[in-house]
């Protein structure tokens, strides 16, 4: 018990208020007829009969009702403890990644979350929460043990990596809503590789208590998987021998050392197989050169002779598309070949073979047909003929891209083609003798990709910048600047296809970047962005992301995607098919693709491989999640700090429910002695 505002009660002096009424009554006699005074004899009366508290009842009833009304303006209130008031909420969690497919780890936990399921209390409640890929919260919070089993028992194996920090975080977030007791039990594998970097992640509310069911216990499963596979995504010639080759590593945990025979299987067929030594805990390499593939779509996959308890990692797949090398439309002004000559042998030292450049000038375009090549690049922003341009502009809108060097000649031709802006100013550096550098890269951005670009900035720091236009970056991504801030590389979205604009030249005479190692390496990235040969093909892992369309295109306009999952399932219905952007690729397998652009593609996709280290939690790393030190004292008192948790509930109500009874009843007693006279003598 308790008042929330103690300070009203200093109106309980209001009580001597219904004394002095009671006790202040004047003393009145009734005038009576005698003969003579003379035998009366003067005296003092004592008044202390009529001092004395009189129609206690009614008193009594005054008193009440004044104390109750100061008391509900104190506002008295009763503590409940939280339990009591909300009872526990359960949180049953099963992991369902890729890593309990070892084994028989999966029918394990599932049973044991069955069993808790059942010991819970009936008047609790529950939730059922999938720890996958994603972490999938499948029940409201309710106490139907039917519907919750029902739930737990729908749950399947999945393809994706679990994290515990995503647990921790959702968890987290509902302790903002349920201020009761949490339960959460965890029923996992316990990998290492779930838990995350920062420890603060996993850390739980305070309102909430871990229970920890491993299924793998003791010495860490022994395992061996196809960590990676390096295969190119497209295929012109497979006599190349610097491009048809596949690059495979085979990876041991808390493994022996071992043989182990590694196949090469091209749509189906095994055509290449090799025996690598794995050492103890270690890695192996083994390349299949050349690679033969026939002409369109290969589903290929690297597989091992395992033999251990999860053969679902033994195979890595992957896709090469084969085709002939696709031609590349260059447009140039007519007196200018300088950027066609530099483009062309950059392509041809870094696709290898992959695509063929036609070089044409512009006063050529009227009558070519766009859709017949892989991209198309504008040089020195040339004044395009209406029917090219407007030929040009539906490619780009179906699908197709275009990349733009704006040159010398941006000073003079304002206009920039497909881009819907024109040039607003052009810096010459070179008439002032300082030429510009490379100041800012991107290099997530696929066209200038590099893992580590080093101290010269990726190569970009050495390049000279004698010319260059300024072109508003608005509703375009800039990938790269110069010193100055102006942009170099801007990129935009029309329609299905994109516009990548470089705000310098292809030649020599508006920058040295042609004469530069990184010339190369940029026009390879590019051609390969442009063309789409990245997204095409190759392989990708379980939880990533496609682009099925445009981002910035009106929803529903465009012709429907069509997708088709490992399974064999169509993901998507007509509806979603028509407005979808991004497909998530949620199972392993090969999916089958055709864009809103009418692109086909064939993926591979290809779980985590931090799920095959079937290492667990060290033991005092999970007795410090679950908040125990691993003796009874600290439970006890955990159990102890958890108990005096305590919820106010108000009085208020009830407190003016009685003083509206005491007010009713001192009306009904007051009017009763009111109607009565008596007499006092």
């Amino acid at each position: 018990m308790g008042i929330l505002a103690p300070w009203f009660l200093a109106g309980l002096a209001a009580l001597g208020v219904p004394v002095f009424v009671h006790l202040l009554r004047r003393h009145v006699t009734t005038p009576r007829p005698v003969g003579s005074l003379m035998f009366f004899e003067r005296g003092t009366q004592s008044s202390t009969r009529h001092r004395q508290l009189r129609y206690l009842l009614l008193f009594a009833l005054r008193c009440a009702l004044l104390v109750l009304l100061v008391l509900a303006f104190a506002n008295p209130f009763a503590r409940r403890s939280m339990s009591d008031a909300n009872g526990h909420l359960h949180l049953i969690v099963l992991d369902n990644s890729f890593s309990m497919r070892a084994g028989t780890r999966f029918d394990d936990a599932k049973r044991l979350a069955l069993a808790e399921l059942a010991a819970k209390a009936q008047s609790d409640k529950a939730q059922i929460i999938a720890l996958g890929g994603q972490l999938e919260i499948l029940t409201q919070p309710i106490a139907d043990d039917a519907q919750l089993r029902s739930a737990l028992e729908s749950i399947q194996s999945s393809d994706g990596h679990a994290s515990f920090g995503e647990l921790g975080r959702a968890v987290r977030s509902l302790a903002e809503s349920v201020h009761g007791p949490i339960d959460v039990h965890l029923f996992s594998d316990m990998q290492r590789t779930a838990m995350p970097p920062n420890f603060a992640d996993v850390v739980l509310p305070g309102n909430a208590k871990l229970f920890l069911h491993a299924v793998a216990e003791g010495a860490a499963t022994p395992n061996w998987t196809v960590e990676s596979v390096e295969a190119p995504s497209e295929l012109s010639d497979p006599k190349d021998p610097r491009r048809s080759h596949v690059h495979a590593v085979v990876a041991g945990f808390n493994t022996p050392a071992a043989t182990k025979a590694v196949s090469l299987v091209v749509n189906g067929k095994t055509i290449a197989t090799k025996k690598i030594n794995v050492s103890a805990n270690g890695r192996a390499t083994v390349d299949f050169a050349p690679f033969d593939a026939g002409y369109g779509f290969n589903r290929c996959a690297v597989t091992i002779e395992s033999g251990d308890v999860f053969p679902a990692d033994d195979t890595s797949v992957f896709a090469v598309r084969r085709s002939d090398p696709e031609r590349v439309l260059f447009v140039h002004a007519g007196d200018e070949t300088r950027s066609a000559t530099y483009f062309g042998a950059a392509l041809e030292a870094a696709a290898q073979g992959s695509f063929l450049l036609q070089s044409m000038p512009v006063e050529q375009t009227a009558d070519i047909d766009p859709s017949r090549f892989a991209f198309v690049v504008l040089s020195d922003n040339v004044a395009l003929p209406s029917i090219f341009e407007h030929t040009l502009a539906q490619y780009v809108a179906r699908g197709g891209n275009v990349f733009i060097a704006l040159g010398t000649r941006a000073a003079r031709h304002t206009q920039i083609p497909l881009w819907g802006s024109d040039v607003e100013d052009t810096h010459n550096y070179a008439r002032s003798g300082n030429p510009a550098a490379v100041g800012q890269v991107d290099f997530s951005y696929p066209a200038l990709e590099q893992a580590q670009p080093g101290r010269d900035n990726g190569g970009w720091a050495t390049v000279k910048m004698f010319y260059a236009a300024v072109v508003n970056p608005a509703e375009a991504r800039v990938a790269a600047r110069l010193t100055d801030g102006t942009p170099l590389l801007l990129e935009k979205q029309v329609g299905e296809g994109r516009v990548l604009l470089f705000a310098s030249g292809l030649e020599n005479l508006s920058n040295d970047l042609p004469l530069h190692p990184v010339f190369v390496a940029f026009v390879d990235h590019a051609a390969r962005y442009l063309s789409g040969a990245e997204r095409l093909s190759g392989s990708r892992i379980v939880d990533s992301f496609i682009q099925l369309r445009a981002a910035g295109g009106p929803a529903g306009s465009d012709a429907g995607v069509e997708v088709i999952d490992p399974d064999g399932h169509r993901p998507f219905s007509l509806s979603e098919a028509r407005t979808a952007q991004t497909l998530r690729l949620a199972r392993a397998g090969y999916y089958q693709v055709r864009l809103a652009n009418g692109r086909d593609a064939v993926i591979g996709v290809n779980p985590d491989r931090r799920e095959s280290d079937l290492t667990p939690l060290p033991k005092d790393v999970r007795q410090l999640w679950s908040g125990s030190s691993g003796n009874s004292a600290s439970s006890n008192a955990s159990d102890a700090a958890s108990s005096e948790k305590y919820q106010p509930i108000s009085l208020w109500w009830y407190v003016m429910l009685l003083a509206l009874a005491a007010a009713i009843a001192e009306m009904a007693v007051a009017s009763g002695y009111m109607g009565t006279q008596r007499e006092e003598t």
